[in-house]
């Protein structure tokens, strides 16, 4: 296997730490939109070095589910802690307390569609004109449409014909009033990148993405990852599976990978050597073929 592969070409992390500095001089209120996922780990550590010796000038963004991975949780609260940056959490319970969303019932029930709803709130309520987040172009063909600079208008609603040109890498921050921005620093990378670059930085990530013994559900050809509000049929079987997870969202939409990779390198080997596309664990995409551009279009990250 061709070792340049293996290494991160440091131009991505330049280009990645000059729109995270022209995000903090362009927008009065910015943040980081935070999975607890590689990507948004990555863009904590990037953000870290934009501004170091100081502290991240701008908070960090949660949208709970309260289907989330536990482990994912800790990672989250363990970083806040060892970085000291401000966390906001946005709790989609919430939204269903206050009857803004409906919750989904029956097998395959998430309540991934229901974060744009708490986003959005989130963003309103403390005034956020730029959020950036850890999508890559690369991952699939909604997010290849995306600016680096992607305008969201005053119902946080994003239209892929009303996107601005990018030359010259110049960044046009200027927006209306009641509109913001999504901001994607690492819109360039590939997940080989972000791999790669967790490798360089030695970068600590949720433990969920190495192998591990779980407990899962085989519905459909696909590992369910199973616990106590994720729907089981009577007569289906709870197994144990070595596994690990390629991805890091609301555990009722994101499947499980058979794997033995126990390490950085060994997890890249296996990304190298694979025919599966990184958002193919992601089960939320594959309820329609343009799943994630309807969700875009909604508000969603």
């Amino acid at each position: 296997m061709s070792e340049y592969l293996k290494v991160f070409p440091k131009d991505l992390e330049d280009e990645a730490i000059y729109i995270i500095r022209e995000t903090a001089a362009q927008f009065e209120r910015p943040a980081i939109l935070f999975s607890g996922g590689k990507d948004s780990i990555t863009l904590v550590r990037l953000a870290q070095k934009a501004f170091y010796p100081g502290k991240i000038p701008f908070p960090l963004v949660h949208i709970d589910t309260g289907h989330n991975f536990p482990e994912t949780i800790e990672f989250r609260d363990w970083l806040v802690k060892e970085t000291g940056v401000e966390l906001i959490v946005g709790y989609v319970q919430d939204d269903i307390d206050a009857r803004r969303v409906v919750e989904e019932t029956g097998k395959y029930s998430s309540r991934n569609m229901l974060q744009t709803t708490t986003l959005l709130r989130t963003i309103e309520e403390h005034k956020l004109d730029a959020c950036m987040g850890g999508a890559r172009r690369d991952e699939e063909k909604a997010r290849a449409k995306e600016r680096i600079f992607s305008v969201r208008d005053d119902f946080g609603q994003w239209n892929a014909k009303n996107q601005r040109p990018e030359l010259f890498d110049y960044l046009n921050g200027r927006i209306h009033p009641g509109e913001n921005v999504r901001v994607f620093p690492i819109s360039n990378w590939t997940e080989l990148d972000v791999w790669n670059y967790i490798k360089e930085e030695k970068l600590a990530i949720p433990s969920i993405y190495f192998s591990h013994e779980r407990p899962v559900l085989e519905r459909d050809g696909v590992l369910w990852p199973y616990s106590d509000f994720i729907y089981k049929d009577p007569d289906e079987v709870l197994v144990t599976r070595t596994v690990r997870f390629r991805t890091v969202g609301d555990m009722s939409c994101t499947a499980a990978l058979s794997s033995t990779a126990t390490t950085v390198e060994e997890i890249i080997e296996e990304i190298i050597s694979t025919t599966i596309s990184e958002r193919g664990t992601r089960l939320d995409d594959k309820r329609a073929e343009a799943a994630m551009e309807m969700r875009k279009v909604n508000g969603y990250f």
